[in-house]
């Protein structure tokens, strides 16, 4: 059997396409099961939430699906799924519960510029690997920039040590996964 080209692996349906739908079904229909079969289970989600939570994995899936039709290598694509899965994580949680004191906080408001800065840099790039991977640096330095100016914005307050975790450890690190892939994909492709 002959090997896909880069053309054909972009438009064939291969796991690589199709595990992201699947797997945004799936997450989509986990509240929806615990509300009807585990009322207990803290799950109350309006039709509101179910909408917000659609449209971000649909989005979420369509920008994996245009990183296929991208490059067929395994680094890229792994560089957008380490992108394109802090950003959702970033945004779910902003929305959620908020990243900086509950969900009202303006300073919360900075992730969402962090997630804006990712994605024009992304766009700017076009479907250069070495551009991506200093798009995707860029964010992460922009990360720590907006947790040190909400942390400084904020009061000091319980549980803020889970806060700095994440805002200075987890999601910092999503974006240089992602930075260290598409450098590697960049190697690779010269």
């Amino acid at each position: 059997m002959a090997a896909a080209t880069g053309n054909e692996a972009g438009r064939s349906w291969s796991g690589w396409r199709l595990a992201p739908w699947l797997g945004a079904a799936a997450l989509l229909s986990v509240p929806a099961l615990a509300m009807r079969f585990a009322p207990r289970a803290g799950f109350d989600w309006s039709a509101a939430d179910f909408a917000v939570m659609g449209a971000m994995l649909a989005i979420a899936c369509g920008a994996f699906e245009l990183a296929m039709r991208a490059s067929a290598g395994t680094a890229y694509r792994l560089g957008a799924l380490a992108a394109l899965g802090t950003g959702f994580v970033t945004l779910w949680a902003n929305l959620a519960v908020g990243l900086v004191g509950d969900e009202g906080n303006p300073a919360n408001l900075l992730f969402v510029g962090v997630l804006a800065f990712a994605a024009a840099g992304a766009l700017v790039a076009g479907r250069s690997s070495a551009a991506i991977a200093k798009a995707m640096l860029a964010t992460a330095l922009v990360q720590l920039a907006a947790a040190g100016a909400a942390f400084a914005l904020t009061p000091a307050a319980a549980g803020r040590g889970a806060e700095m975790v994440a805002l200075l450890g987890i999601f910092p690190a999503g974006w240089l996964a992602s930075a260290w892939l598409f450098r590697r994909s960049a190697r690779v492709t010269k």
